[in-house]
């Protein structure tokens, strides 16, 4: 065979192991393999940053899990109750439900000022014959009520609660921010990692003036991989991403849903919203019932001691 014949078959077959996976193992490996030093720590990054991504996907995912399990029960046991405080009162535990945190703050709130700041107030009468009663309506529970607390508790009790949504939401949300960076800054580290390899690349097949088709194919798939690798970081990030994002915002709003509905049945048989008239009233009347006592008492120890008086001179 002619010297002239055995150049293009011997560029043919180191073309074969370089294109063909079969002879030459991975694409990947292979291309690994060729990358330069800017390559090789620009997979190292995007490596690390997966590990990352990889650790919130899975931990979230258990958590929006539980999560969810634990709000339906939560939920299903607030329902059959009648009285806002029963949960509390009965010591079920609902450990991984977000409004169940809300929940407890709350309640350990209004108990609180119910021990330290009470309104007392007159039970007023519950008519038997009230078709409401037994069918959920809470009035009647409050109306024989006769602890309850002022209006200025009850915003305290609302600003409590108001901290832990923020807090459940905060919670929630955790982590997130290394998923966005995974899905907008994989594919770009990926990219400057193939930029800077083809650079590479271009610049040795100047410096040793080859131009042939074997001379470039490692440097550039070398380059390459970064791109690839970029991608798969990004992808998996994305997704959960989207479902996550999409999860939270469903269990956020929930969650505000509940504190509206929690707020408004406390309030309904918890706080104390006579009228200006009525308070006056009754504290007209403890103020009266109390020097009445106080003159009783005062009496009586001027007869005791008007006896006791008389005693001592006879």
């Amino acid at each position: 065979m002619r010297a002239g014949a055995v150049e293009p078959c011997s560029n043919f077959i180191m073309l074969s192991l370089y294109l063909n996976p079969m002879l030459a193992g991975s694409a990947l490996q292979f291309a690994i393999s060729k990358a330069t030093i800017e390559g090789k720590v620009t997979m190292s990054a995007l490596l690390i940053l997966s590990l990352f991504s990889w650790t919130i996907i899975i931990t979230k995912a258990r958590q929006l899990i539980i999560a969810r399990k634990w709000a339906r029960k939560f939920f299903d046991a607030y329902n059959e109750t009648r009285d806002p405080m029963d949960i509390k009162r009965k010591t079920l535990d609902f450990e991984g439900a977000p409004a169940y945190q809300l929940y407890i703050r709350g309640a350990d709130e209004v108990d609180y000022h119910l021990k330290n700041n009470p309104v007392q107030v007159e039970s007023r009468p519950v008519f038997a014959s009230d078709p409401e009663i037994g069918r959920g309506n809470t009035d009647h529970l409050a109306r024989s009520r006769t602890t309850k607390i002022s209006v200025a508790s009850f915003d305290a009790v609302k600003v409590v609660m108001e901290e832990a949504a923020a807090a459940e939401a905060m919670a929630l949300e955790k982590g997130m921010i290394v998923l966005s960076t995974a899905v907008a800054g994989g594919p770009f580290i990926g990219l400057l990692g193939t930029v800077w390899g083809v650079m590479e690349t271009f610049s040795g097949i100047a410096t040793a003036g080859s131009a042939s088709l074997t001379a470039m194919a490692p440097g550039v798939a070398g380059a390459l991989i970064c791109t690839v690798i970029g991608l798969l970081v990004a992808i998996p990030a994305m997704f959960s991403y989207n479902f996550m994002v999409t999860t939270i915002r469903n269990i956020t709003q929930e969650l505000d849903g509940f504190s509206a509905r929690y707020a408004n049945q406390l309030e309904h048989k918890y706080v104390d919203h006579r009228p200006l008239s009525d308070e006056l009233r009754d504290s007209n009347e403890k103020l009266a019932m109390q020097m009445t006592e106080a003159n009783e008492m005062m009496t009586a120890r001027i007869v005791k001691a008007v006896t006791g008086l008389r005693g001592q001179m006879a």
